[in-house]
């Protein structure tokens, strides 16, 4: 049963969820649930899912109960541009009654707390680049940080959320003109923590976010603990958006295909569903 569920795409498994439930006249997600356990699972459940309610569910689950996942919530929020946060906040609000942004509130404080929120709530155009700007943000990046004793924060904050995509790269270039360090040796001097990751990961994201996202995965499978949670979530998140370019700098970057280092770090019928979705060996 779980197989039908991994072999189309959202859409059709809606179809398909549609046609079970008619004619067995019970629920396939509550089927699939009595099935299955652990991170098959998770797997299986989220892909019954489209990929903003995936997202909201994960955001949800990463503030859920004692204790928050940072790192998830880092990943989920830095790494979603404006179109799919808005769509996110949309539908986090339809499942959950609840404003992602208040959520996130309640369980972050001080400067990642200011940042998270600030991305959440962005809505600044998609391309536009101010030519006029380029180089007094470059400057004010500068003067917020390494010229002086102590980071304002709140420059940084404000620049990283109120720009786009492609203006942001190319301040970033010119920030070199006054800074001895890049923009990323920057914030690792400045920052520490959970804010410097959310920095660093919106860096990474602008200059090459399926990089960022090969690199998280090849971070999940390095080790004998591998990191069945991080992998499922990036491949059931992107393999209906960007997975096959992915899969290319993944390959890059680690000398072997994704679907043998998959076959190499996870088993069973997880190992089986991953591979699925994995759509090749490259």
């Amino acid at each position: 049963m779980y197989y039908i569920s991994i072999s189309k795409f959202c859409s059709q498994r809606s179809e398909i969820a549609f046609e079970y439930e008619k004619r067995a006249k019970k629920d396939l997600v509550g089927a699939l649930k009595g099935a299955l356990s652990g991170s098959l699972e998770h797997l299986i459940l989220g892909l019954m899912k489209s990929t903003a309610q995936y997202d909201a569910s994960e955001l949800k689950s990463s503030m859920k109960g004692l204790g928050t996942d940072e790192e998830s919530l880092n990943e989920m929020v830095c790494s979603r541009n404006n179109e799919e946060l808005k769509e996110i906040k949309k539908v986090y609000r339809e499942m959950f009654k609840k404003e992602l942004e208040k959520d996130v509130s309640g369980d972050t404080s001080g400067d990642f707390a200011k940042l998270l929120l600030a991305l959440a709530k962005r809505d600044e155009p998609s391309n536009v680049v101010d030519y006029e700007k380029i180089d007094n943000d470059a400057r004010a990046l500068y003067e917020a940080g390494v010229r002086r004793k102590g980071t304002d924060v709140t420059t940084w904050i404000s620049i990283f959320s109120e720009r786009s995509v492609p203006h942001l790269q190319k301040v970033f270039e010119r920030y070199k003109r006054y800074s001895p360090y890049d923009i990323k040796e920057s914030i690792r001097k400045e920052v520490k923590g959970d804010l410097e990751k959310s920095f660093l990961t919106l860096v990474e994201c602008l200059e090459n976010k399926h990089l960022y996202f090969a690199s998280r995965l090849g971070d999940a499978m390095k080790s004998k603990s591998v990191k069945e949670k991080v992998i499922t979530r990036i491949i059931v998140s992107r393999c209906e958006v960007d997975l096959m370019k992915i899969r290319a700098e993944f390959k890059k970057t680690f000398g072997k295909s994704l679907y043998q280092t998959i076959l190499e770090h996870t088993k069973g019928d997880y190992q089986r569903a991953l591979l699925n979705l994995c759509g090749g060996d490259d």
